[in-house]
């Protein structure tokens, strides 16, 4: 019998490589979705929709424990990854009330209903570098003491703190992974690196003059999320559970991303981004380093994607998709012709 898995947050960018790759290791995968993506499958599954029928989604949400319940109750799972969040962090200062209800209690009722009815699964929670917020050191690992400065990143260091108390009040097999800002063409248009990547592809293509933006010397950790969601599974494939933080021990700054991805076009960033502090954040997180040194040793993980190689594959994607001749959403489409 294969292996069964449970996804929540399926449609999203994390969601659906996590998808790929464990349908690459012959399991049998379970999502979670809205009852309204099912009813608009064009538009909300748009990042799964080649996966066609080797998934199963069931209808549910988040804030609902009984929806949650029952789906537990009627299928069985060896692993349950929960990626589902409200995760942009400029929202989250915008409806901090909705961030806190999805993040929090979607994160402990996930976790209540695994162990009433499954306790035996292994539980995943996707944590984030948000929670480390005004560093006290760097670069931060897995005991540097979290400061949030957002109620994203107050949230999810909430879902930690969930995740670790199952694991020690019950005995069950639960892990969180302290992952770094990931990236690629699957990203959310809303999503700084995104907005820079299909700003570029549409002002190159003369479908705009310009980029908006908000603090450019903010400094992070960018990987690909292609190679982050296998540090997820492997978290899950150790005999005992534990805590990792998954990073490329790089950081760079939103303007370095701005030159490479303008560059890659033959254009300077100088003449196009433009700084408006309305997007700019109440509290700012400086900069974000990570330091996997663990999970380097633990789990055998390494990024293969480079920041230059990140950039230009979001870029060429976004160029693709426009001129309609790929999906942004295809990565085996994109040639990278800057590595």
């Amino acid at each position: 019998m294969p292996k069964a898995a449970l996804i929540t947050g399926i449609t999203g960018q994390d969601g659906s490589y996590l998808a790929e790759h464990l349908l690459t290791l012959g399991y049998e995968v379970h999502g979670i979705v809205r009852r309204v993506a099912l009813e608009e499958p064009e538009r909300r599954l748009g990042r799964i929709v080649h996966l066609g029928e080797r998934l199963e989604l069931h209808p549910a949400a988040l804030e609902s424990y009984p929806s949650i319940f029952q789906i537990l109750s009627r299928h069985r799972f060896d692993e349950c990854y929960h990626l589902a969040a409200q995760s942009f962090v400029a929202e989250s200062f915008a409806d901090g009330f909705s961030t806190m209800s999805t993040n929090i209690d979607g994160t402990h009722y996930m976790l209540a209903a695994v162990r009433e009815l499954q306790p035996e699964c292994k539980f995943y929670f996707a944590g984030s570098s948000e929670m480390f917020g005004k560093v006290r050191e760097s670069p931060q690992r897995e005991t540097t003491p979290f400061h949030p400065r957002s109620p994203y990143g107050i949230s999810k260091v909430a879902g930690f703190h969930l995740t670790m108390n199952y694991r020690e009040a019950y005995g069950m097999f639960c892990c969180s992974g302290i992952l770094f800002n990931h990236e690629g063409p699957r990203r959310g248009f809303e999503f700084v690196t995104r907005k820079i990547s299909s700003g570029v592809a549409r002002i190159k293509l003369g479908l705009a003059t310009e980029v908006r933006l908000g603090c450019l010397d903010a400094r992070r950790d960018w990987g690909h999320a292609a190679d982050y969601v296998r540090a997820m599974h492997l978290m899950l494939q150790q005999p005992t559970p534990d805590d990792y933080v998954v990073a490329t021990g790089e950081m760079h700054s939103v303007r370095e991303f701005c030159e490479l991805a303008f560059a890659e076009v033959g254009l300077d960033y100088h003449d196009h981004v433009r700084v408006d502090p309305a997007f700019q954040r109440p509290a700012e997180v400086d900069q974000l380093l990570g330091d996997a040194t663990k999970a380097r040793a633990v789990l055998g993980w390494r990024p293969t994607c480079t920041f230059r190689q990140l950039v230009a594959e979001m870029v060429h994607s976004d160029l693709k998709g426009l001129m309609g001749r790929a999906s942004p959403l295809d990565r085996s489409a994109v040639a990278v012709t800057s590595l």
